[in-house]
């Protein structure tokens, strides 16, 4: 993964400040988790496992996954994400 991370941002664009790197980070990771299906996890996202792990095992999680998914509930200032 932190190939090709580093292949799709910092290798191929030039960002003015870092903060501009940060979105933009934020961005393909997100891609990543929530559409890139994966071989190791028989075609599921890396969020969807997390999810069926959640199904099965609820005791094991602190937290439930689907409160930490990016909704309507998310704030924005311009383009960084209030936390």
């Amino acid at each position: 993964m932190n190939r090709t991370i580093k292949k799709d941002t910092v290798r191929t664009y030039h960002y003015e400040n870092h903060s501009q790197l940060r979105v933009y980070l934020t961005a393909c990771i997100d891609a990543y988790n929530f559409a890139k299906r994966l071989k190791a996890l028989s075609g599921l996202t890396p969020y969807q496992h997390i999810c069926l792990c959640f199904q099965n095992e609820p005791h094991r999680f602190i937290n439930n996954p689907h409160h930490q998914s990016l909704g309507l509930n998310i704030q924005f200032k311009g383009t960084e994400i209030l936390s």
